[in-house]
């Protein structure tokens, strides 16, 4: 490993030294704030194996992914090498193809990722030098700095999180298994309590039907006489039929089956941890993803085994309300800055003031004008909005016109949209998660995308300001509490779009509940400058993840 200190122009300021070990390269140079390196997922699993804590680090394959981005040349190859081979005006190698999760193994980031780690120091050091001159021409270069670094800081928490994994008792897993699902039959067929509502859903129909078949149970239905066009429980819920119910009891314990079943335990917890594998920034909007495991998607009922270590407790927080106050934020809309200044219930504070003090209508709202639900109930509602909130609804509506129009689309921090982005499918990625969608549909509002290309890119792009720009916040939100809990046992253990959870000894509880709200508006006055916005969260210290909801 080549080491070598920078100055400000991102040069050389002392002499290159080779050292064959890269944690005594690392751990032995505390006075360096921050280490620029070309993968942070290659590199520092490997240091956290040997002890050695990071506080700061520059990803520059992470920064040429929001550079091109942010350039409007999303989807080009993003590696060290391909940037290298752009500044030479070369021919630009491919990304290696992105390496699939590898349950029940060591954490597969300590291995290196294959053909793009050759460059000399020289050659990076080339390529980190054009970054900082194309930070410059940015739309807002200190915007897009402190986006850079963020996410930065976020790879450093991504790994930290994937060597800590979440607390897990198998036992209390398997225990529950048993009391949902029923034994396990030899062969790897179905459990006891499938089989037997399966059997319940073909005597409702009078007929053999395969409940995990949706075209089989669609058939069903219309041999019965009713039209379904999908097995979803919004819809099928409404269906008077006798097989309903033990379809949607099918539909619940299957998805526990198949995604957190007996095999789920069996690949991705060992040693009383959890271990799926994080990674900031995985989506277009900067959510995060898990590659593998499922961790965003985990049932209420399978949190039960998430369990705190003997004499430790998990701070599990909730961010109040991210969206509106994000888009306040953003908009700088100053009736909905003043409402989102408030620690309350932000949706009561809206009906009081849009909506006669109709709550719902208000979420209705609030959410349609970030999600594109703008026909029907949700224009009338959205003209209400309006009036109140002219400026906040007009940020929104800019957004979508750009993107139906073929234009970039930015965050607050300059992560961009590229023009073509694809408009939801059901994931955190393109719209709302299905369980929230679901969710929404109780309230008479089943989310849809326009039949045109243009409409649903400019729905995504309308989700986008505001589901990105919260991105960028959490980002400095982990940044914030990272660095507090570093003189601490504590450790950070989970973490999607606005849920944290920390793993502490217990009397580290009360001190993590107010890191937490610190880094909050510390982040808030990082992402957005000096605003009246507030950024609460709702806490709960538990010994278990369930009693946290």
């Amino acid at each position: 490993m080549d080491v070598a200190p920078l100055g400000p122009d991102g040069l050389p300021a002392g002499p290159v030294r080779r050292e064959p070990d890269p944690a005594a390269a690392v751990g032995g140079r505390p006075e360096v704030t921050r280490w620029v390196w070309r993968s942070t997922a290659e590199v520092y699993p490997r240091l956290l194996a040997t002890g050695v804590r990071v506080e700061r680090c520059y990803d520059i394959e992470d920064a040429e992914t929001l550079l091109l981005g942010h350039e409007g040349r999303s989807g080009e190859p993003h590696s060290a090498a391909a940037a290298l081979a752009r500044l030479r005006g070369g021919p630009v190698p491919p990304d290696p193809p992105q390496r699939a999760a590898e349950p029940g193994a060591q954490s597969p980031l300590f291995e290196p990722h294959g053909g793009t780690s050759s460059l000399t120091l020289d050659e990076l050091l080339a390529v980190y030098a054009e970054q900082q001159r194309r930070h410059d021409r940015a739309e807002h270069p200190e915007r897009m700095r402190l986006l850079t670094a963020a996410e930065s800081a976020g790879m450093l928490v991504a790994a930290e999180m994937n060597r800590a994994g979440v607390p897990w008792s198998a036992g209390v897993h398997r225990e529950m298994l048993r009391e949902l699902l029923g034994e396990r039959y030899a062969g790897g067929g179905e459990p006891r309590r499938l089989a037997e509502l399966a059997d319940e859903v073909s005597a409702a129909f009078g007929r053999r039907v395969r409940p995990d078949l949706p075209a089989d149970v669609i058939k069903a239905f219309a041999q019965a006489g009713i039209k379904v066009r999908s097995t979803r429980r919004w819809e099928i819920s409404a269906v008077d039929h006798p097989a309903v119910k033990p379809l949607l009891e099918y539909k619940k314990l299957y998805r526990i089956w198949v995604a957190h079943g007996w095999t789920w335990l069996q690949d991705w917890v060992r040693d009383g941890r959890f271990r799926p594998e994080f990674h900031a920034g995985g989506t277009v909007t900067g959510r995060w993803v898990t590659n593998g495991g499922g961790a965003l998607q985990i049932p209420k009922v399978i949190r039960r085994a998430a369990v705190a270590d003997p004499g430790w407790r998990l701070v599990v927080a909730d961010a109040d309300q991210m969206e509106p106050r994000v888009l306040a934020a953003i908009s700088r809309d100053p009736g909905l800055m003043e409402v989102a200044g408030r620690e309350t219930d932000l949706y009561q504070s809206v009906s009081d003031r849009a909506f006669s003090g109709d709550r719902a209508q208000a979420k209705l709202a609030v959410l349609g004008a970030v999600y594109g639900q703008t026909s029907g109930d949700g224009l009338k509602n959205l003209a209400a909005l309006r009036r109140r909130f002219p400026r906040a609804v007009a940020y929104v509506d800019d957004a979508a016109r750009a993107g139906e129009e073929g234009r970039l689309v930015r965050t607050w921090l300059g992560r961009t949209c590229p023009p073509a982005a694809g408009a939801g499918d059901g994931t955190e990625e393109g719209g709302m998660p299905q369980e929230e969608a679901e969710e929404r549909s109780a309230d008479g509002w089943v989310p849809g995308y326009a039949s045109t290309d243009s409409r649903a890119r400019g729905r995504f792009a309308r989700n986008f300001v505001v589901q990105g720009s919260a991105a960028d916040w959490a980002l400095l939100m982990l940044a914030a509490l990272r660095r507090s809990c570093a003189d601490m046992a504590a450790e950070l253990v989970f973490f999607q779009h606005d849920e944290v959870i920390v793993h502490c000894p217990a009397e580290e509880a009360e001190t993590v509940v107010a890191a937490i709200r610190e880094a909050a508006e510390l982040a808030g006055r990082l992402t957005f400058g000096e605003t009246p916005v507030r950024f609460p969260f709702t806490t709960a210290v538990v010994e278990c993840y369930a009693d946290a909801k």
